[in-house]
């Protein structure tokens, strides 16, 4: 080793020249303690901008403090550097690389030139490493040291707050830090509030609020929408009282921010937001800790100003996908646990292209993906008719519409929609209905890994997982899931999602007021129709069953169906006795889903709606023919807890299913009997 790397003096005097603002100073105080552990009996000197100066004046760990002005004139400059030159340091660590830094007489120095590898990325490393060459290693404590000062009084400090806000000592808060230096990188104030909800509503923790004088007004606006449960000390701690603060919480959420380094050096669990800038140069390094942020095509741009005046990284950050980091990260005890974030999977294609059922059924494998790679940009293909089923889910940041019958319907169309694909740079596709245009489409599109099934040019895809769905061993819910089990999802959740929106349940509040069905009646919805004469059971049995029930509960009955099942819906009304309401047609499919929320029982075929029930948890009777293996209740079945299927064997050696030369016997062979004997089960259970 050349002598000119190590010491062979003992080293009396250090110069620690540091940054000017709060979370870039924080950044580097892990040198500033390796420096104070090498030597422990040096004299510490600490150059300062005026902000974060706090952190170091009256700090028994430094000798002196001074206080930088890069706006002072030139001879208070040069001032100030003779005096420092006079001082005879051992070390100089420059940070800022100035001119103190460069020409201060010093037996050792950080030299500006030294390059840093491309592997080192975060700040806090970078200047680690900046200081590494000198190889300033003479001894080492062992007791690990911080340079930042959390005194008593600060404690004593925070012990009065939480009485004074009647906050026992051992009950636990998170702390919300909803500013930032810059206004990009603010997560928006209608977010923080129903995070803050949640965590006080859901989790039964109190909210604390952070920040700085700049960040007052943002704090008061949040604490005065969640009302209770939630403490505002912006601006009313010092740095070390925030930390104080910090190390009492159970986590902090935050954006980009001082408070988020601060907390990070105090190995506190963090749940951190970034939009603009780059998680992996300024996020969080405690051992327990998430990034959450959105993979868009323009992020990290690092830039000061959004260049198309969207700020998109920041809003497509929903509530739930911090709230879900934070659940986890509460109940995760092990740091070496498996975050399920793949760093070269960061933006996420679904694709569904089929019918109602088919898409319902996929919504948890949707939840799935998001769970596994929280911080991934999620788009999914859909067909117009079925945008209603995702417009809404709070796991998808993009719905695009892929109109196969229409806009798309050629296959220059299609190529087309796949060059548009690919300038979205999607990393990986989840096709979860094979389709031969689905398949080239992703491939063209330039997506790297295509997963699906291996039928229908199934090898354009680059991972292949078995089709086996036409033998109807399991249900289409655990088919879609293989794919996201591929992958390394785990399945903790396997309820159906259906968005309701606003819009919906004030038309339903409407049509409820003007058809004059107080809210106390029960209704009952029916379905008679089906996208196939296999799958419809006669239109005069539904008739049957609605009048005995209507007897019996006094049910008010609404009659559900698409534009093509108007002509049934009209023969079940004129073959009952009872009054009932016709809104074949007349709905869209989330007025659908508000309606089947209302209803006490939905009754149907083998159809769409069944699963969009289920998504509402309103129970299902579904009645169904066909027993080939594909297409058999085993496959397509209602999945509710308290959901029936009425279906009957009738002796068939093969299903024909649409091609039935029986006159679809196994419809035939259901009677009105077995349909109310299964409502009376649902009903009583």
């Amino acid at each position: 080793m050349s002598p000119q790397y190590r010491p062979k003096r003992m080293v009396k005097k250090i110069l620690f020249i540091t940054l000017s603002n709060i979370g870039d100073v924080i950044l580097t105080l892990p040198l500033l303690d390796r420096l104070r552990s090498n030597y422990p009996q040096a004299e510490f000197t600490v150059m300062v901008g005026p902000r974060p100066k706090e952190i170091f004046e009256n700090n028994p760990y430094i000798s002196r403090a001074i206080v930088y002005d890069k706006h002072a004139r030139l001879a208070n400059k040069i001032k100030l550097f003779r005096e420092l030159n006079r001082q005879g340091f051992d070390i100089v660590i420059d940070l800022r690389n100035s001119f103190y830094g460069a020409f201060l007489r010093a037996k050792y120095r950080t030299s500006y030139f030294w390059p840093l590898p491309k592997t080192i990325t975060h700040m806090k490393d970078r200047h680690l490493y900046r200081a590494k060459h000198l190889r300033l290693n003479e001894q080492k404590s062992v007791r690990p040291i911080k340079s930042l000062n959390i005194t008593r009084q600060d404690e004593e400090y925070l012990d009065r707050i939480l009485l004074d806000n009647r906050i026992r000592e051992d009950q636990p808060f998170i702390v919300i830090a909803p500013g930032a230096r810059s206004d990009i990188k603010r997560w928006p104030q209608e977010k923080f509030i129903g995070l803050a909800t949640l965590i006080i509503e859901k989790l039964g923790y109190k909210v604390i609020l952070v920040g700085d004088q700049d960040d007052c007004n943002l704090a008061e606006s949040i604490a005065k929408k969640v009302k209770t449960g939630i403490i505002n000390l912006c601006a009313q701690t010092s740095i070390s009282q925030l930390g104080a603060v910090l190390k009492r919480s159970r986590l902090l959420v935050s954006n980009d921010s001082a408070v988020l380094h601060l907390a990070s050096y105090l190995d506190i669990g963090i749940v951190a937001i970034f939009g603009p800038t780059n998680q992996c140069k300024y996020g969080p390094w405690s051992k327990r800790q998430r990034s959450v942020y959105k993979n868009i095509f323009c992020r990290p741009c690092e830039a000061a100003q959004c260049k198309f005046s969207t700020l998109e990284c920041m809003k497509l950050i929903k509530v739930e996908d911090v709230f879900g980091e934070l659940k986890q990260l509460l109940e995760t005890e092990s740091p070496a646990q498996d975050r399920a974030i793949k760093d070269e999977i960061k933006r996420i294609l679904i694709v569904r292209t089929d019918r109602i059922g088919d898409v319902l059924l996929s919504t948890p494998a949707i939840k799935a993906l998001r769970d596994k790679f929280p911080p991934a940009y999620i788009a999914m293909v859909v067909r117009p008719y079925t945008a209603e089923i995702v417009r809404g889910n709070p796991f998808i940041d993009e719905l695009i519409i892929y109109d196969k019958y229409g806009t798309e319907k050629s296959w220059l169309a299609s190529f087309r929609f796949a060059l548009r694909l690919k300038k979205k740079k999607f990393d990986l596709a989840v096709v979860l209905h094979p389709t031969n245009r689905m398949h080239l489409i992703t491939f063209f599109a330039g997506i790297k890994r295509r997963i699906g099934f291996d039928k229908k040019l199934g090898f354009l895809l680059s991972d292949r997982v078995k089709h086996a769905k036409q033998l109807g061993e399991r249900h289409e819910l655990e088919y879609s899931l293989d794919l996201v089990r591929y992958l390394g999802c785990e399945i903790k959740d396997k309820r159906l999602f259906m968005p309701i929106s606003q819009d919906s349940e004030l038309w339903l509040e409407a049509l409820f007021k003007r058809l004059a069905i107080p809210l106390e009646d029960r209704v009952l919805a029916v379905h008679p129709g089906a996208s196939c004469r296999s799958k419809i059971w006669p239109a005069e049995r539904f008739a049957q069953v609605c009048d005995r029930l209507i007897d019996k509960y006094g049910f008010k009955v609404i009659v559900l169906g698409a534009e093509k099942d108007k002509s049934i819906a009209r023969s079940l009304i004129d073959n009952m006795r009872n009054p009932a309401i016709n809104l074949a047609g007349q709905t869209s499919l989330s007025q659908l889903a508000s309606l089947l929320k209302r209803a006490v029982l939905f009754i149907s075929n083998d159809s769409g709606p069944v699963h969009l029930a289920c998504a509402v948890e309103t129970p299902v009777i579904s009645i169904f023919g066909r027993n080939q293996k594909g297409l058999s209740p085993l496959r397509w079945g209602p999945q509710g807890a308290k959901d029936r299927v009425v279906h009957k064997q009738v002796g068939c050696i093969e299903c024909l299913a649409h091609n039935c030369v029986k006159n679809f016997a196994c419809l035939r062979a259901i009677t009105v009997q077995d349909v109310l004997e299964a409502a009376e089960l649902t009903l009583n259970s």
